[in-house]
């Protein structure tokens, strides 16, 4: 995917952020993720290194209060934002198409899941439809039954883990996990149950 924020745009941001109200670091995390629809949340690291740039240059300040570290704009701050006003006009513009792109990917690569998972499914009925009864679960149902539960499970347990691995694989390479993606798993994943549902229901 697309970085959001091109080298050096995100430390403009934040002085914006800045710029509307005093912020501790939590707060303008949750704040860049809103605004940009979830499809970017920065880590700590990624944030705190920042602001501490920003305090060297004495274009913010920052207190304590209780357990938090508020940060603060400074004059120097808001001479900077008021500067580059049409920089950060820009920067708007170019977040707003970057958001736009990384949830039409998003959304390309759950259809491509979907399509793949529901192929998978179709290949599966196929190839139980063609083989043969084994005599023993034809004679004894309930084994048979168990033994499905039993595949039923090993084919849970295995996409589970690909899911997993797929997931960290990402984080691990600096990757975004936003709620949009995790939304449109939850969406999919409550899809095939109501479709296993309805199948052992027989409609």
């Amino acid at each position: 995917m697309p970085p959001v924020f091109s080298h050096g745009d995100l430390r403009l941001y934040l002085l914006n952020l800045l710029d509307e109200e005093p912020r501790h670091g939590y707060d303008l995390i949750t704040a860049l993720s809103e605004r940009t629809g979830g499809t970017y949340t920065p880590s700590a690291g990624t944030i705190y290194p920042r602001l501490a740039k920003l305090e060297e240059e004495g274009l913010v300040t920052k207190r304590v209060e209780g357990r938090k570290t508020v940060y603060e704009i400074t004059e120097a701050g808001r001479a900077e934002v008021a500067a580059r006003a049409d920089d950060f006009a820009g920067i708007e513009a170019d977040l707003a198409d970057s958001v736009r792109l990384i949830a039409e990917q998003v959304r390309g690569s759950v259809r491509e899941a979907m399509k793949s998972l529901k192929a998978d499914l179709a290949a599966a009925a196929a190839a139980e439809r063609e083989t043969a009864p084994d005599p023993q679960s034809t004679s004894d149902p309930r084994a048979h039954t168990r033994e499905q539960v039993h595949r039923a499970d090993v084919a849970l347990t295995e996409f589970r883990a690909r899911v997993r691995t797929d997931l960290r694989s990402h984080a691990a390479r600096g990757g975004e996990v936003t709620t949009g993606v995790v939304d449109e798993l939850t969406t999919a994943l409550d899809a095939a149950a109501s479709a296993l549902r309805r199948a052992l229901d027989g409609r």
